[in-house]
């Protein structure tokens, strides 16, 4: 009986249970051997950077700015990045890459040295909004959204209903004949 019992335990505690809510909306967006599609959002582990001038891609390093591994995340990326420090979520383009940022890594250009070293490395949550630069490669959404609130601000007012036309009062003359 305690040999079944170590079985079970040992058999148990070798079991890995997926999270629910996110591997239900995940699996079907994201292969192990390929890239993700827009609106996946993946578990990243993030780093910061402040040396360089200049990325990859050849535009020079500022806020916003983030390096991937371009056979994860291509040069011209868009992707939203939620962190427990406000700070540092929001919406961050793929600009530049490196031989330190492998897989699901990403590294975010930070102004401040002593700011990066204390940012270290973090978990964080991430959704990718466009797949390099192809516009096609975006989440519908957001762009549908921008679409219709713009068309929306430019529709002319409504017009207003014609008003009756006046009510002829009658004359005192006799109707001409003809």
């Amino acid at each position: 009986m305690t040999l079944c019992a170590a079985v079970a335990f040992v058999f148990f505690y070798q079991t890995t249970t997926p999270d629910s809510r996110y591997g239900a909306g995940d699996a079907g967006r994201f292969d192990a051997g390929g890239m993700p599609q827009a609106g996946a959002r993946l578990q990243f582990t993030a780093t910061a950077y402040c040396k360089g001038d200049t990325t990859a891609s050849g535009v020079g390093v500022r806020t916003g700015v983030a390096a991937a591994d371009p056979q994860l995340l291509p040069v011209g990326s868009v992707v939203r990045i939620e962190t427990p420090n406000p700070r540092y979520s929001g919406v961050w383009t793929v600009m530049d890459t490196g031989p330190a940022v492998q897989g699901r890594t990403v590294d975010l250009y930070l102004w401040s040295c002593i700011e990066a070293l204390e940012f270290g490395r973090r978990p964080v949550r991430l959704t990718v909004l466009r797949l390099g630069w192809n516009p096609q490669n975006s989440i519908p959404g957001i762009i549908d959204a921008l679409f219709r609130k713009r068309e929306e601000e430019r529709k002319p007012p409504a017009r207003l209903p014609k008003p009756p036309a006046p009510a002829s009062a009658p004359s005192d003359a006799a109707p001409r004949q003809e």
